[in-house]
């Protein structure tokens, strides 16, 4: 069998090398990890370039349609002795023309304000992506730090493990000991080694987690403390109103009212015209045509209003569907400000009583133990306990942070 200490000393030197500084840098910052983050995040860049996209296309919205050029020839005989002749009869007549069709203003207006409202959208989606991208690099730099914070507490314990295993022998020997608290304390060496490589396990993912928001810079050590985030139920309730993932919707209905505004112009009706020049045989002269359409919604009630009334109930959809979002956004908030208030209070309280409470339990059984009116398993159950002790208060920790975090990325900037 081989023993637990090779094994864990291997574990702290791999831990010690995965920990030394990479490249130039002094250590990854939370601050750096999210700027990084907001500065290469492939879901940022593509937000950006569809916002652009958006943008120019406003130019276009209320431009008039291109022009439209005319070709053909009109009466041409197709029989006869002047068949297919372009010339010989002053009835044919070779014809060139431009027409341009013009919707009515409210229409261009309507599109316009349609595009107007396209790029707001955009600009929302592009401040949800951002909000978006700060909050998981924020909680994957936050999962470092504290699964590397539950790294160390077992690593702390291989020192008290060996400490343990060395003292065991000698009292052993002169009777004070049986060779079942050997066993014990091995098994018990053994049960933390495996937690230990949990640890370094979820590190390793956690690793991974980072990486994928600031890339290499992610297997540099990490550099200062979490930032103490400070969150005011009472302004967090009052901006709730301006919640990002609630910003796309007034962009949703200004678009919908957009379309409300073009379907009410259809019923006006569009208009063209057109400019033919007609050539035609040398005997006669040539010919100049203009015309002026217009389009008749005489079917108004089959046509248009079937179009509007479609397009008003999208508006009544998009303002029942942020309503709908609002509830569940402040039903979301007032849970979590709930849990953060618990969180407080138990990480308050651990720190105050449990872990006093369980380290002082740890130093009787081991006088008792080292007195000889005690047992190693009565030591190994404190200390047991004292590990669960610490690793609950990291755990509260990374709780809290991540809260933190969540109720501090939901506001959109003015």
């Amino acid at each position: 069998m081989v023993s637990p200490l090779p094994r864990a000393r291997a574990w702290t030197a791999l831990a010690a090398l995965s920990l030394w500084p990479m490249g130039s840098h002094a250590g990854l910052s939370f601050e750096q990890a999210t700027q990084l983050a907001r500065d290469q995040a492939p879901a940022l860049i593509a937000q950006r370039s569809a916002l652009a996209g958006a943008q120019a296309t406003l130019p276009a919205a209320a431009t008039l349609p291109d022009p439209r050029l005319t070709l053909g020839v009109d009466n041409l005989p197709i029989s006869g002795a002047d068949r297919l002749s372009l010339t010989r009869d002053g009835m044919t007549m070779q014809r060139i023309g431009l027409m341009q069709e013009v919707p009515n203003q409210a229409k261009r207006d309507a599109r316009a304000s349609g595009a107007q409202a396209r790029v707001a959208r955009e600009q929302a989606a592009l401040e949800v992506a951002r909000l978006a991208v700060q909050r998981e690099s924020a909680l994957a730099w936050l999962a470092v730090y504290y699964t590397e914070q539950r790294l160390g507490q077992f690593t702390a314990l291989d020192t008290e493990n060996r400490v343990l295993l060395d003292t065991l022998g000698p009292r052993i020997a002169v009777g004070k000991a049986m060779p079942a608290d050997h066993v014990m304390a091995r098994q018990e060496a053994l049960a933390l080694a495996d937690r230990r490589d949990d640890a370094l396990r979820d590190v390793a993912k956690a690793r991974a987690g980072l990486r994928r928001w600031v890339g290499a810079r992610a297997d540099e050590p990490l550099a200062g403390e979490p930032p103490q985030q400070a969150v005011d139920a009472a302004s967090v309730r009052a901006s709730l109103h301006r919640h990002a993932e609630l910003l796309p919707y007034d962009a949703l209905r200004a678009i919908a009212l957009a379309d409300v505004n073009e379907a009410t112009a259809e019923r006006q009706g569009d208009w063209a015209w057109e400019l033919v020049y007609s050539r035609r045989g040398p005997q006669v002269g040539d010919m100049v045509s203009f015309q002026v359409s217009l389009d008749l919604p005489w079917q108004r009630g089959q046509r248009q209003q079937p179009q509007l009334l479609a397009r008003l109930r999208e508006v009544d959809r998009i303002e029942a569907e942020r309503d709908e979002m609002w509830r569940r956004h402040q039903e979301e908030v007032e849970g979590q400000l709930a849990e953060l208030q618990a969180l407080d209070t138990q990480r308050a309280r651990l720190q105050a009583s449990g872990q006093p409470l369980a380290a002082e339990r740890v130093t009787l059984a081991l006088a008792s133990y080292q007195a000889g009116r005690g047992e190693v398993s009565a030591v190994l159950a404190a200390r047991r306990e004292a590990i669960e002790a610490g690793l609950r208060l990291i755990d509260l920790d990374l709780q809290r942070a991540a809260l933190r975090v969540r109720l501090t990325t939901l506001i959109a900037e003015q």
